[in-house]
């Protein structure tokens, strides 16, 4: 019962943080769909090393079993979503421009999947953007908020609440989000794979 209470508590509170930081992670939304669509509609930039970086990730998981392929999946973005918010210190710098950056790069992915493959090819992205998409901007618009607060009076208190409750919503609303975003991405490669 305890264990219970303990977790509906830090869940509940998780999401009044959320929801008290929405304005930062509304804005990390727009940023993220605005460079979706330059990076669907002018998919010109960085193509070089945009095209390196998907043949690295694919290389990292070729061979793997699921459970291998979850696991890279899981870590990878965690990684990615963890330096978003923790680095926003940095007056949000940091998370603005990962938000750009992701925000392009599945733009670029999405009009070369739909080029070759046409538009019902990101029917297959949808099963885990559905998780990992608000997961990562949760983590930019709470690492913008660590940067911007600073700008505010009693920076200090700010400061170490926002670290704390960032904490707290990443371990109880971001990790379970990669956690059902990498299962599922895991299932569907593996699935995809040539029997």
């Amino acid at each position: 019962m305890k264990k219970e209470s303990f977790l509906k508590r830090n869940y509940s509170a998780s999401w009044k943080f959320l929801k008290e930081s929405s304005n930062y992670i509304i804005f990390a939304l727009f940023i993220f769909v605005l460079f979706f669509i330059i990076g669907f509609i002018f998919p010109i930039f960085f193509t070089t090393q945009i095209e390196l970086l998907l043949e690295k990730l694919s290389q990292s998981i070729e061979g793997l079993g699921l459970l291998e392929t979850i696991s890279f999946i899981f870590f990878n973005n965690l990684r990615s979503s963890a330096v978003a918010m923790i680095f926003g210190i940095g007056l949000g710098i940091f998370p603005l421009l990962t938000g750009a950056i992701n925000g392009y790069l599945l733009g670029y992915v999405a009009n070369v999947a739909t080029a070759s493959k046409g538009i019902l090819i990101l029917w297959r992205i949808l099963p885990h953007g559905i998780f990992e998409i608000p997961a990562i901007i949760f983590s930019i618009g709470l690492g913008i908020k660590l940067g911007f607060d600073l700008f505010k009076k009693d920076k200090m208190s700010r400061l170490k609440r926002n670290i704390e409750e960032g904490i707290r919503a990443f371990i109880f609303i971001v990790i379970p989000l990669l956690i059902l975003s990498a299962v599922i991405e895991g299932i569907l490669i593996i699935a995809s794979l040539p029997k």
